[in-house]
């Protein structure tokens, strides 16, 4: 088996902190959406999948190494039976010795649906930087547990050192 330079690089750090960062699950992205929505058939034009791609492509634009994260959850039924799961976090971008973790949402309306897209979030204990892009214009914002939120615009125009 040949393991490239930054997935051996990653299998240390993962051991050294005891994290299951090597298994993500398979994500496709394209560098043109067009093309993307070609190859579909235009069949597939979720504006939440063409967000997801378009943040994807300007964080290869600014540098980043992109990945899919996985954070694994666990929690007890009220039979005590224990229940394993596994939360994904879109986006985990590292430069040098930055680290953000990036999740697309189209909105986040309801108290539920901002609460289904911060729960990956929520779990992962260290003290590196989350993001949440939405595709509204808002005002950026940080709530009580540290999580940014940023709209589209505001994420593609400034760096994301500067939000």
């Amino acid at each position: 088996m040949v393991i490239s330079r930054d997935r051996y690089l990653q299998r240390l750090i993962a051991k050294k902190w005891r994290r299951s960062y090597i298994s993500t699950p398979l994500k496709y992205y394209y560098s043109d959406v067009g093309l993307r929505n070609a190859r579909l058939n235009f069949r597939q034009q979720e504006e939440n999948h063409i967000m997801e791609n378009v943040l994807y492509n300007e964080l290869i634009v600014r540098g980043f190494s992109v990945d899919v994260g996985v954070v694994p959850y666990h929690w007890k039924t009220k039979e005590n039976k224990t229940i394993h799961s596994q939360l994904e976090i879109d986006f985990v971008v590292n430069k040098g010795f930055q680290r953000y973790y990036i999740q697309s949402a189209l909105n986040i309306d309801t108290k539920e649906k901002r609460e289904q897209e911060i729960a990956s979030l929520t779990k992962v204990d260290d003290s590196f930087r989350k993001i949440v892009v939405v595709k509204d214009n808002i005002i950026p914002r940080m709530d009580d547990s540290g999580i940014m939120y940023v709209g589209i615009e505001e994420f593609l125009l400034k760096q994301v050192e500067q939000l």
